[in-house]
């Protein structure tokens, strides 16, 4: 079977490179999985770079999120579509936990349900965090990112107002259509006055992805006794706190890790985000796009194309996330569908 693997970390294009390796036997209580649908979430290459919260154990391949197909498996039929989280699923076959596979509905494609975790269900959890809702107001950095795009319909279906911060101004009308109060070009406006334009008190909550420069200009927007959840830092620079700002505004910053917040759930708790965000998702209530497919051999070109699309290039930020799935003729070819309105998580400061 073929895998994308690196053994040192750095650059996803300069460390990344394709080998043949052995098909993996399942151990007691794991299910064997042929791996249908694959994508590159911000988290995945920063992983492959060294720079995220799990460190790779050498050699190592990428990818956090998948869905496929179950092989073999006590607990679910061969044959059952399934999505999952794992250490590594740029591959074309892997092993994983009966326990941590969510079977796929029949009527979502493999292309929804390999990004159907990560970036929805941080989206889900947390809005739920902020008990924000209906008249609530909200800050958000990086919106043009797969995330915000989520975060904005979600809230907007709660009534809640969402202001998002953008880097160029073609991508504000994508997200007033899809409900955003307001867009922010940050390259041209001031986010501090346009924010006490339309809030003139500041808004109730923040949810920063950038950090840096941008996450402090977003914390002075919050009114008094307002939070901060910051859960990116895309940027790779720390947030400069104004100690006054925090103190006489009464604010808190408080970090959010969508995998400390899953533990936390519950079986009850965890059925109910699954319910909610898959319901929108087969509604098409939050909708994903398909840019464009590779072949997993090409995964170097899809890189290149990604830093096309988005003509900025930087040595820890890429603007686009590459989902790899395998064509539904040819199995064995396994290409990567670069998703250019799911993915763009990397957001410049």
């Amino acid at each position: 079977m073929k895998q994308v693997v690196f053994y040192e970390t750095g650059l996803p294009e300069n460390v990344l490179q394709l080998e043949e390796i052995e098909k993996p036997t399942p151990a007691k209580a794991e299910a064997l999985i042929r791996i249908t649908a694959r994508n590159i979430n911000p988290s995945d290459v920063m992983f492959v770079q060294g720079l995220y919260g799990i460190t790779p154990k050498l050699p190592s391949s990428a990818g956090f999120e998948a869905a496929g197909v179950v092989e073999e498996s006590t607990k679910f039929p061969a044959g059952t579509r399934v999505l999952f989280t794992s250490i590594g699923t740029w591959k074309e076959y892997t092993c994983v936990p009966d326990a941590g596979l969510i079977p796929i509905p029949e009527c979502m494609s493999d292309e929804v349900a390999c990004q159907a975790f990560v970036n929805p269900v941080t989206a889900y959890g947390i809005l739920e965090t902020s008990g924000l809702g209906k008249g609530g107001s909200l800050l958000i950095t990086a919106g043009a990112s797969a995330w915000g795009k989520v975060v904005i319909q979600l809230a907007a279906m709660r009534g809640i107002h969402v202001i998002a911060t953008v880097r160029r101004q073609d991508q504000k009308q994508t997200l007033l259509d899809l409900g955003a109060t307001a867009v922010i070009d940050v390259a041209t406006e001031s986010v501090t006055k346009k924010v006490k334009e339309l809030f003139p008190e500041g808004v109730d909550y923040v949810f920063d992805a950038v950090g840096g420069d941008q996450g402090a200009k977003a914390l002075t927007c919050l009114k008094s006794g307002g939070k901060m959840l910051v859960f990116g830092l895309l940027s790779l620079e720390p947030i400069p706190l104004n100690s006054g700002l925090l103190i006489f505004k009464n604010l808190s910053v408080e970090g959010w890790w969508l995998s400390s917040w899953w533990e936390k759930l519950g079986n009850e708790g965890i059925q109910k985000a699954i319910k909610e965000v898959f319901t929108h998702l087969m509604k098409q209530d939050v909708k994903v796009d398909i840019q464009a497919t590779y072949q997993l051999a090409d995964f170097k070109e899809a890189l290149i194309a990604t830093h096309a699309w988005c003509n900025v290039y930087t040595h820890f930020l890429i603007e686009t996330i590459y989902t790899l799935i395998s064509a539904k003729k040819y199995h064995a070819q396994m290409p990567i569908l670069v998703s250019n309105k799911l993915c763009i998580n990397f957001d410049l400061p």
